[in-house]
């Protein structure tokens, strides 16, 4: 495990400093590590190690997520201080905010896998095919596309590799958790390798009546065509089985009077159902010594659908707040479908001019999403005092009639992009390093109202701008400043039934990173400001999208990793992000003013964690113990109730795995040690997030 501990460490520091990824293969003689590399170009990327972009990458790799015991997305993402859970449509999907800066509530915020974009529908992501997860914070949206301003994404997924390798892995755990894990790869033909992992999951969850049935197959093969040419392709396959879960309520700001088990909605709604099928071809072809090509093509169909029982939002129908024994609900019914297309062609390679090196990226992508929205709704009369479908939240009784919904957004959109990027990394010296880059967007969106029957359009075109430096410092410690533009469309219709503007985002940043210092310190310092115009944000009352308007956001962020001994790191992350609105604007929903100055939801002021990893021997068995102290500031909780703050927070998570013998491991990890109640989102006070208390996994896994 040590042996593994070291050699993850060498890959790592090589994939930051080659920032490409990597095909490996080890063999252990004499004790000594040998690891052979072989390039495999990630889309927008070139020939520019990250180590020399004017900008601050945290990377999240396997080993960390494996000895965490991570098995879900989101808990990997808590080790970027630069994210922050959002609201996530009742636990429907992954949501969150980089830098203060989320995409729509309504929509699952956006990444890159393997440098395309994912768009629709997820549900929760796991780990199991996940090698590294990159955030990429801020300004990138020139060179990337429809990027937040406070950052970018990225999966880089495990590829096939040809020396024989996998795991079968099971878990049990607190709330009935039962979880399946494979992976298995290996080299058919010398030329010829695949890789198939997956992971299942029927688990129970602290929240009453509310289980989970996942399953993930992530089947891929490799072709290395020659010396100078690879052609990969990628399949996913994702079905998860939900109910949608809005949380508790919160009256008073009395959070001490909420149970974190309470559920409100009805049984008899079933899950909601996530189904998704994605495929990704890849070829990579090195034309000389000095250029390559890259060409990509993505398609992905995913669909979201399922009926609801959700506590009604709005004063004037809910009954909670003059009679203790009713809470008033709505039903709700969804039944979205999306399809995503993707394509790529890029050339990298640097060529020298004028006797300076200029480290070139040209690229065009394009894209076509069609998303078809069937919204219904039933809802009491404002004002009516109609206990129709209200239950008791302290003895629900799921035996009353059922309401039926009523058509409210019926909507099929069709989205279309085109852009060109190019950027060129000029090494002005053998120190200073000039980053200069654009993006040019020409976009289409077409959006067909049924109920209405009528349509409407819109086209731009958007020039971004990406200006960088970066200078050395010394060895393996550069500093740099950057600015940047963005571009994002926005989908659906407002409550108006009229198509949103795009987004429009800038962003500033300056900073220090250094990387394998004295062969012990890496990290960065990070001081950045963006903003973005035309931030949507979710309408409690008719479930739709809105315009905040413009927002902004400052802060700074630390990163330390060091090595104690050689057995034992120390990580040390800690961000200060102050998010609010720029302008005064009023929220047409609530008809409440908005004062500048506001803060954005669920935005902690000051998150951080401290991690501490020791390898060690148990009666000369290899084993690892991990703790992590995890802190999360207070947060608004409610766009239009300034009032509604999310206490802060600090949890522990412990982790430990030992080695029984050279195949069979096991593991154990209990997370919330001191059983701390807190609140992990929320999108109103009567839809609050309770976060999840003490629980613990146990694992097994056997390696062949």
């Amino acid at each position: 495990m040590k042996k593994h501990f070291i050699c993850s460490l060498l890959v790592i520091s090589n994939g930051v400093l080659a920032q490409d990824n990597v095909t490996q293969t080890s063999d252990v003689q004499d004790d000594i590590e040998r690891i052979e590399v072989k390039r495999l170009w990630q889309p927008y990327r070139g020939n520019v190690p990250l180590i020399d972009t004017p900008q601050a990458v945290d990377r999240i790799n396997a080993d960390t997520i494996k000895n965490e015991g991570i098995t879900h997305f989101m808990d990997a993402l808590d080790f970027s201080p630069s994210i922050v859970r959002q609201n996530n449509s009742g636990g429907m999907f992954d949501s969150f905010a980089v830098r203060g800066f989320s995409g729509d509530e309504n929509n699952p915020t956006g990444t890159l896998v393997n440098g395309f974009n994912s768009r629709g529908y997820t549900g929760n992501r796991n780990t199991a095919n996940i090698e590294t997860i990159e955030v990429m914070k801020g300004p990138g949206s020139a060179l990337y596309g429809q990027g937040e301003p406070g950052g970018t994404v990225n999966i880089i997924t495990k590829k096939p590799q040809f020396e024989e390798q996998g795991y079968i892995q099971g878990t049990l755990g607190s709330y009935d958790k039962k979880q399946i894990e494979f992976d298995h790869t290996k080299g058919l033909t010398d030329d010829v390798a695949y890789r198939i992992n997956g992971f299942y999951e029927d688990s129970d969850t602290y929240r009453d009546s509310v289980d989970i049935e996942s399953l993930n197959l992530s089947p891929s093969i490799l072709w290395n065509i020659s010396g100078v040419t690879s052609l990969s392709y990628e399949m996913e396959v994702v079905e998860q089985s939900k109910a949608l879960d809005r949380g508790v309520y919160v009256l008073d700001n009395d959070f001490d009077s909420v149970d974190s088990a309470d559920f409100y909605g009805d049984t008899r709604d079933g899950a909601h159902k996530v189904k998704a099928l994605g495929h990704q071809l890849l070829l990579n072809h090195q034309l000389n010594n000095h250029w390559s090509l890259l060409a990509g093509l993505a398609y992905r169909d995913s669909s979201f659908k399922g009926l609801s029982s959700d506590t009604e939002l709005s004063a004037g129908r809910q009954l909670i707040y003059t009679d203790p024994d009713l809470l008033s609900r709505q039903r709700r019914e969804r039944d979205y479908q999306a399809e995503d297309l993707s394509a790529r062609f890029e050339v990298s390679g640097d060529i020298e001019l004028g006797g300076v090196k200029n480290n070139l990226l040209i690229g065009l992508d394009y894209y076509n999403f069609q998303l078809d929205t069937d919204y219904r709704v039933w809802r009491t009369a404002w004002g009516s005092g109609d206990s129709t479908y209200a239950i008791d939240p302290n003895n629900p009784d799921y035996t009353m009639e059922q309401p039926e919904t009523s058509p409210t957004t019926v909507t099929s959109e069709e989205q279309t992009g085109l852009g060109l990027y190019a950027q060129d990394l000029i090494e002005l010296t053998d120190k200073a390093k000039l980053l200069v880059g654009f993006r040019v967007d020409y976009f289409e969106q077409d959006i067909l109202d049924k109920l209405a029957n009528e349509s409407q359009d819109q086209d731009q075109t958007e020039v971004s701008s990406r200006f960088g430096f970066v200078y050395e410092l010394a060895d393996n410690i550069n500093v740099y400043t950057s600015y940047a533009e963005g571009f994002r469309p926005n989908s659906g219709l407002d409550s108006d039934r009229n198509a949103f503007e795009p987004e429009q985002t800038d962003s500033f940043e300056v900073g220090l990173k250094w990387q394998n210092v004295a062969d012990r310190f890496s990290g960065s310092l990070a001081l950045f400001d963006a903003s973005k115009t035309n931030m949507l944000t979710a309408e409690p009352n008719t479930g739709l999208s809105a315009t905040l308007g413009e927002v902004e956001s400052q802060g700074v962020e630390l990163q330390l990793t060091t090595l104690l001994t050689s057995d034992t790191s120390l990580d040390i992350a800690y961000a200060y992000t102050d998010a609010r609105t720029a302008k005064d604007l009023v929220d047409n929903d609530w008809g409440v003013p908005i004062p500048k100055g506001a803060r954005l939801i669920n935005v902690a002021e000051h998150v951080g964690h401290v991690s501490l990893r020791h390898y060690t021997d148990i009666m000369g068995k290899e084993a690892y113990f991990g703790a992590t102290v995890n802190y999360v500031g207070d947060r608004l909780g409610e766009t239009t109730d300034p009032d509604y703050i999310l206490p802060s927070y600090t949890l522990v998570n412990l982790s430990a795995a030992v080695d029984i013998t050279s195949r069979v491991s096991v593991m154990l990890d209990v997370n919330n040690v001191f059983d701390e109640e807190y609140f992990e989102s929320s999108y109103h006070k009567l839809w609050t997030m309770p976060g999840e208390p003490i629980n613990f996994s146990a694992s097994v896994k056997y390696q062949f």
